[in-house]
């Protein structure tokens, strides 16, 4: 088999068309190389995906194709992908599927009568997916692989033999329901919704409260739902959790309103501020400010603390993140030609600013920062301050560092951390860089009930959440 694809991803699970496009259309910040929908009907699933983000198709013409007349349940998803498989968006793109007959229409695919279609996020790496015939395989995607394992074992093989980060959701022919689970690690985040009197699934609760919907629960790690045609749902328990969330999904990944696992993103974005200001010498700093958008709670937060000047200094065109271009030159021009300096900042000439960012990958973003405060604004000197610890570094086992469970951020990148002081990384940015550490970023966490011991920190140094 091919090597498995990396993503990072959105996705949800409803019984109206409307409400799957509404619902995966307020999860587009998770993705926007591709976008795709699952219709399903009594013994029929039909699927559609395109390149780009969600309103790159028209609702109005997808209810054309999918006549809510056929169809009782919809499966949606945004992906980016992390391995730069340009020339193969579509093949790569979710839902992924098992037999039906396939139309490729250049920028759209359609696969009628499949027998299984599934939406994933995570990743599970090609060493857990066990013998698998890699013949029967058509890509690289360890979802397709996982779509196999659960048409000849089920679910519940899925969540006791397979380590790996997925929230997923399964629908197959003769089937009477969707299918979803949550590994019990619980990596990638999923939530049971309300809307309409039905019940559905997403990656994060803003979704339905976005569209009108009510947020039940997260889904638990390690257990099973079953989404019935006529809107009702039941759960089951498979495997005891081991709680490892992803502390990027607060840090960077979510929606900034988006409660996850019971704590707020916005209240860790502010705690991890907080506790970047303690021991930061705030003297003859003149203003502190952030690089859009994640940041801005924890910029706030800082100044606060310390009774700086918080001012905003840079504006994005589009709200897109750089980091899910999926080459390392998308993700320069998304940055080139998004970000920018606001205009009238000509009274920051000669002054001292601190730049507060969610995170330090590869330093692309940073350098265009650099490059506009020092060449453009004039200032005197930036400082930029990270409030999640150097990514990508070699951990204490001599084992480099990166994430394995669906980030985009595999141990082979161009990690600017790796193998450098923080001293060193300063001088290759040409500007002073600070991370906070690892115990002050979990520190911040335990202030909300979160404990450090349910959290993944592996690309940071941490355990393997699998050994």
């Amino acid at each position: 088999m091919s090597e498995i694809i990396r993503h990072n991803c959105g996705l949800c699970v409803a019984h109206t068309l409307h409400d799957a496009y509404s619902l995966i259309k307020s999860l587009q910040h998770r993705g926007r190389e591709a976008t795709g929908i699952a219709a399903v009907g009594n013994n029929r699933i039909d699927v559609i995906k395109w390149k780009g983000p969600v309103n790159r198709f028209d609702i109005t013409d997808l209810h054309k194709i999918f006549p809510a007349s056929n169809y009782h349940s919809y499966m949606a998803h945004v992906r980016y992908a992390t391995r730069g498989r340009k020339d193969q968006i579509l093949e790569d793109a979710h839902p992924h599927t098992i037999g039906g007959t396939r139309e490729d229409r250049g920028d759209h695919i359609l696969i009628r009568n499949c027998e299984l279609a599934g939406v994933h996020n995570g990743q599970v790496n090609q060493e857990y997916l066990g013998d698998i015939d890699n013949d029967i395989l058509n890509t690289g995607c360890d979802t397709e692989a996982l779509l196999h394992i659960f048409k000849e074992q089920g679910e519940d093989a899925l969540l006791n033999k397979i380590p790996g980060a997925f929230t997923l959701a399964i629908a197959a022919k003769g089937m009477d329901n969707i299918v979803v689970l949550r590994d019990k690690t619980g990596i990638k985040p999923g939530v049971l919704g309300w809307k309409d009197g039905k019940y559905g699934v997403a990656s994060e609760d803003i979704a339905f409260r976005k569209n009108g919907g009510t947020f039940v629960e997260d889904l638990e790690p390690g257990s099973a739902y079953y989404l019935c045609a006529d809107g009702t749902y039941s759960k089951r328990d498979v495997v005891t959790p081991k709680k490892k969330y992803c502390f990027f999904e607060w840090n960077y990944l979510a929606h900034l309103d988006t409660v996850l696992n019971g704590t707020s993103v916005r209240r860790v974005r502010g705690s991890l501020g907080e506790e970047l200001a303690k021991d930061f010498d705030s003297e003859n700093i003149d203003l502190v400010t952030f690089l859009p958008r994640s940041p801005e709670v924890a910029a706030r937060s800082f100044a606060n603390a310390l009774n700086l000047k918080f001012e905003p200094v840079f504006y994005k065109m589009r709200g897109e993140r750089a980091f899910q271009g999926s080459t390392s030159g998308e993700r320069e021009k998304s940055i080139s030609k998004n970000l920018h300096l606001l205009p009238g900042k000509k009274h920051l000439e000669g002054k001292i600013v601190v730049t507060i960012d969610d995170s330090m990958v590869r330093g692309n973003n940073s350098r265009h920062e650099r490059d506009l405060l020092y060449n453009k604004a004039k200032v005197k000197e930036a400082y930029h301050i990270n409030y999640s610890p150097p990514i990508g570094i070699t951990g204490q086992d001599g084992v480099p560092r990166g994430c394995l469970f669906g980030v985009d951020m595999p141990p082979d990148d161009n990690f600017i951390a790796r193998g450098r002081s923080q001293d060193e990384i300063s001088k290759e940015m040409k500007m002073p860089v600070i991370y906070i550490s690892m115990e002050a970023m979990l520190s911040a966490y335990n202030k909300l009930g979160v404990q450090s011991s349910e959290l993944c920190t592996y690309c940071i140094g941490g355990n393997h959440p699998f050994e």
